[in-house]
Parts: C-alpha cells; structure tokens; sequence
C-alpha cells in the first residue's frame, strides 16, 4: 500500500497536529492561535484539546493556553528504552544496495576519539583499513568525528583538544586548531562531514549524524570509499546517501528533522 492510499483517521491526525505545534513552540499557543496555525475550525481544535486535557497529554494552564502533559513523558521514557541505534542500523544497512564496494560505518563519541560499534565492510571493499566494532579512532581526523565536533562550540572543542591535537595518522590528517574549526564549520554548513584520506591514505569517507529526540547527536554514520573510485557525480550520490541514512536512523530514534 502506497502513502497516498493510507487513510488517516482524521481525529488521531488532527491531535498528532496539535501536540507537534504545542511540542515545536516557543510559547504556549491558545485554542484561537491552534485553530489559525492548523487551519481548523475553532470548535473541532476545542473538542480535541479539551479530550487531550483529559488524557493528560495536554495541560491547560490558567492563562487559558496549553502546554504538554505528563502522560506523554511515559511514551517517551518507552520509547528511549525501546530504541537501540546499532539495532536500528542493522535493520537498514543490507537494504544500502546504492553504494557498490562501500564500507558503511556506525560509530559513537567517546572523549576526544569515536568507538565503532558496528561497520559494514564491503565484499569488494579495499584493504587500507579494516573497520571492526571496538575500534577507536581520532574524532578529529574521522568523518563521524568531525560530525559529532561540528556539534559542540568552538570553545568546547579547544577544551576537548586543550593537550593539543592527536598525532597525525596521515599527511592529510588535521594538525592545527584553526583548520579544525574550519572543517567544523564547513560541516556545519554543508551538513555532512569528510575525511580526506586523514585516517587511511587513499580512503575518502563521508559521514553524518544521528540524533536523538532532543536532537542531539547520540552516533555518526560514514561511507568509505578509495578516492580513487569517487568521481564528481559519485560524490553527490554518495553524500546524499549518507545524508539519508542518518536521518532515518534520526527519524527511529525521536529526532525532529522537520
């Protein structure tokens, strides 16, 4: 069954739509500003928050607005507990059939290294570097490392470094501070991060990250390939690749991509 022919019972939709504009604002929005933000008549938006109210999925404050309620934290505390991102990027991986001679790569921030904790080494992938899970890396030098560092503020990454930068694994890897920050913020920009052969000479990487419900970032996500084999048009095809792996694997685990 395509999108187009699911039939979406318009009251649960219309509530989910009224918990994301109370969950997205700033401010407590009134009945009136519900009705005009969702374009739905005054009477039914009342219907539907006053039912809300009751499940306490919704809290009707004194100034006549409305902010969440408690009983949605359950769902939330359910959820975390339920959600497993390795498990989530197992399930997707073998569906990855876009990226022939790949290696795909999940890995976390530990410190001021990034911990594998699991990799698809491809069938026809090369042998300069051989990713396994329990392998730590220099996050300065990683794709998935810079992801996770292009989250933090440049004060928080001078700390992170305040001994200085790791010991160049390559000619290519970063050696200075403010070339760091540079690639951070290039990566901030372009949302997606490089590794230019800074681990392996010859192995180009591509990452991302994956955040969690309060957007923030919990694992990165990296495709490898030997730079020998990355075209122009492949690297387009291959970042937005990337790109989309992560925000699946954001989307299952609670972030909020809109």
């Amino acid at each position: 069954m395509t999108q187009e022919e699911i039939k979406l019972v318009p009251a649960v939709e219309r509530a989910t739509r009224i918990l994301d504009v109370v969950a997205r604002r700033r401010s407590h929005p009134s009945l009136s500003e519900l009705a005009r933000e969702l374009d739905i008549a005054k009477s039914s938006v009342h219907t539907l928050c006053r039912t809300l109210v009751e499940l306490n999925l919704l809290i009707r404050r004194p100034d006549q607005t409305y902010q969440l309620g408690p009983h949605l934290m359950r769902w939330s505390n359910a959820f975390t507990q339920q959600s497993d991102v390795a498990t989530e990027f197992a399930s997707i991986w073998d569906k990855e059939t876009e990226m022939p001679g790949a290696t795909i790569t999940l890995s976390v921030l530990e410190g001021n290294e990034v911990v594998y904790i699991a990799a698809r080494n491809s069938d026809v992938s090369h042998s300069l570097i051989d990713f396994r899970a329990g392998m730590r890396l220099p996050a300065a030098f990683t794709a998935t490392g810079k992801s996770f560092l292009s989250h933090m503020s440049d004060f928080e990454v001078k700390r992170l470094y305040g001994d200085g930068l790791p010991t160049p694994r390559t000619p290519h890897s970063v050696q200075s501070m403010e070339h760091l920050l540079g690639e951070l913020e290039q990566t901030r920009k372009n949302h997606y991060s490089v590794d230019n052969q800074q681990v392996a000479e010859g192995i180009v990487c591509f990452g991302a990250s994956v955040l969690d419900s309060r957007n923030t970032p919990i694992a990165g996500v990296a495709v490898s390939l030997l730079a020998e084999d990355i075209s122009e048009a492949e690297r387009e095809k291959i970042i937005a690749n990337v790109r989309r792996i992560a925000s699946t694997l954001s989307t299952r685990m609670g972030a909020d991509l809109g």
